[in-house]
């Protein structure tokens, strides 16, 4: 089931096009790699999506629904949720509390949590604190937590939200290489157990490669290749512009130009 639908969104800024033109579908269970070099456009396309930004012109759609241009917190109710590259967490809270925060936010009954935090949704919360490989973390105060950590437990907190769609923005950024794999490596298996669409950034290849069912590459706001890992290392436009030389050891990997 196709899940989230951008049909030529186009976004200027002071006569410079952004966004160009971009179309792209996300289906369910299905992760999807939104990369390219350094103001190819991503980060607003990622605005455009989760209502941060208005298209000036093109549509998105999310479950058969047409959201252009609704505001976040209307798209977080419908089922949308986002994370970015620095994690977003109570550092206060335990981690046990940040996630029951997000739980009681989706059923609307924050006001009760702040004042019995201690005895909202722990079950639930505990459940999805295991399935992120923190139930033994649980009453720690999150800004305790090491960083790596501290994106699983963003990522908690994503998941509670129920979302049919996650964006995640630079979800392995400031991590050390085993930690990166380690947590896309999460983030596939729980989407495809929960039949979530991913939409990601990345700068980390190798993340990239290993997890993304299909990779699409922006440039200077325009779409110019679209296919799976082989394919994209394959492309000369993209290698030229953003990967280097291709090289590979049992899975592909890149050397070179990302900056």
């Amino acid at each position: 089931m196709t899940v989230l639908v951008a049909t030529a969104l186009r976004k200027n800024f002071g006569g410079v096009a952004a966004v160009d033109g971009v179309s792209f579908s996300v289906a369910a269970g299905d992760l999807v790699a939104l990369i390219g070099p350094n103001g190819a456009g991503k980060s607003t396309c990622f605005n455009l999506l989760n209502g941060q930004l208005k298209p000036d012109s093109g549509h998105v759609q999310m479950n058969g629904r047409d959201i252009t241009g609704l505001p976040p917190a209307r798209l977080a109710s419908a089922g949308m949720a986002r994370s970015f590259q620095v994690a977003a967490i109570f550092v206060s809270m335990t981690v046990r509390e940040n996630v029951q925060t997000a739980i009681a936010a989706r059923a609307g009954k924050i006001w009760n949590l702040w004042r019995d935090a201690a005895r909202q949704h722990i079950d639930d919360a505990d459940k999805l604190l295991a399935a992120v490989g923190l139930a033994t973390l649980a009453d720690t105060a999150a800004g305790l937590l090491a960083y790596g950590d501290r994106k699983r437990l963003e990522f908690a907190i994503a998941l509670a939200g129920q979302p049919t769609l996650l964006l995640m923005d630079e979800p392995t950024a400031g991590m050390a290489p085993d930690a990166r794999a380690a947590l896309m490596q999460l983030v596939q298996a729980i989407a495809k157990r929960r039949n979530i669409a991913v939409l990601f950034t990345e700068h980390d290849m190798h993340s990239v490669f290993a997890v993304a069912d299909r990779i699409l590459v922006l440039h200077q706001g325009k779409l110019i290749a679209e296919g799976d890992a082989a394919a994209i290392q394959a492309n000369p436009q993209v290698r030229s512009i953003y990967l280097g030389s291709p090289v590979y050891l049992g899975n592909p990997v890149y050397l070179g130009n990302r900056a």
